[in-house]
C-alpha cells in the first residue's frame, strides 16, 4: 500500500514540485485508507453470506427425514458452542438454520450463492463440510438419508469425484469419532483424505499432501472470506491431512 503513496507523492512532484509532493502523498494516503477500508467491508459481507448459506443449509440437512429432531436442534447448539458464536452471531445463526428448514427454502440457490463465494477456494468448501459433519455425527451415528443429502450438497457445489470421495472418508471419520474426527485412521480412509489410490505413488502421495496442506492453510482462507469463528475447523482439517499423511507413510515405512 505505501507503493501507492509514494508513486502519487512523485507524481505530484513532476506537477508541482514541492507542492505538488505534500499533495500527492496526502491524495495517495486518502486512497489508500478508502481501498483498505473497501477491502475490509467485502472480506466482511463474504464471512457474513457464507456463515449465513453454512448454517441454511445445516438447516435443510436436519430435515432430511423429514422432521427436525431436539436432538438435531442440540447438535445444531453444540456447532455454535464449538464456533464461539457471541449472542449476535447465534441469534443470526438461528434464524438461518430455521430458514433452511422451510419448505420454500431454495437449496439449489443457497449453493449457487455458496460457490460464487468459494470460487476457485476449495479449502473454504471443505471447512464448509467440516462444520456440516460436526453436526450430523454429533451423536455418534449419520442417517443414510443425511449421507443421501449430504452427497446431494456436494454435488450441488460441484465437487468433482476426488472431492467427493474425501468427503466419504471425513464422513466415515466423523462418524466414527463422534464427529470429532480425531480418532485413529485406518489405512483405505487415510488414502481417502488424500484423494489418491492405494496404488499411487510415493511422490504422487507427497504431492496431493502438498496440495490439501497449502489450499486448508487456516491463514490462506482466512484472506478468502472464511470467518474467525470457523478457524478451529480450519486447523482441524489440517490435522486430519496431517495424520493421513504419517498413517500411509508409515505402512509404507518411510516413517
Amino acid at each position: 500500500m505505501l507503493i501507492v503513496t509514494f508513486i502519487a507523492a512523485m507524481i505530484g512532484y513532476a506537477i508541482g514540485r514541492l507542492p505538488g509532493l505534500l499533495f500527492g502523498a496526502l491524495v495517495g494516503y486518502a486512497l489508500v485508507r478508502w481501498l483498505r477500508v473497501k477491502l475490509i467491508g467485502k472480506l466482511a459481507e463474504r464471512q457474513t453470506r457464507f456463515l449465513s448459506a453454512t448454517f441454511s443449509v445445516m438447516g435443510a440437512m436436519s430435515r432430511a427425514d423429514g422432521e427436525v429432531s431436539e436432538r438435531e436442534r442440540q447438535s445444531a447448539e453444540a456447532v455454535f458452542d464449538r464456533l464461539n458464536l457471541n449472542g449476535e452471531q447465534r441469534e443470526k445463526a438461528r434464524a438461518d438454520f430455521e430458514r433452511g428448514q422451510q419448505d420454500h427454502f431454495d437449496l439449489e440457490g443457497e449453493l449457487a450463492g455458496l460457490r460464487q463465494i468459494v470460487g476457485a477456494q476449495r479449502g473454504l468448501l471443505q471447512v464448509f463440510f467440516q462444520v456440516q459433519l460436526v453436526a450430523l455425527a454429533a451423536d455418534g451415528k449419520v442417517e443414510q438419508s443425511e449421507r443421501d443429502m449430504l452427497m446431494r450438497v456436494a454435488r450441488g457445489l460441484g465437487c468433482s469425484q476426488e472431492e467427493l470421495s474425501r468427503l466419504e472418508a471425513m464422513l466415515n471419520g466423523a462418524a466414527n469419532a463422534g464427529g470429532t474426527q480425531e480418532s485413529a485412521q485406518p489405512l483405505e480412509e487415510a488414502y481417502r483424505v488424500l484423494g489418491v489410490s492405494a496404488e499411487a505413488t510415493d511422490a504422487e502421495i507427497k504431492r496431493a499432501y502438498r496440495k490439501l496442506m497449502s489450499q486448508n492453510h487456516p491463514d490462506k482462507l482466512a484472506g478468502k472470506g472464511m470467518p474467525d469463528s470457523m478457524r478451529r475447523m480450519a486447523e482441524q482439517r489440517t490435522s486430519e491431512i496431517s495424520n493421513a499423511y504419517e498413517r500411509i507413510t508409515q505402512a509404507r515405512g518411510q516413517g
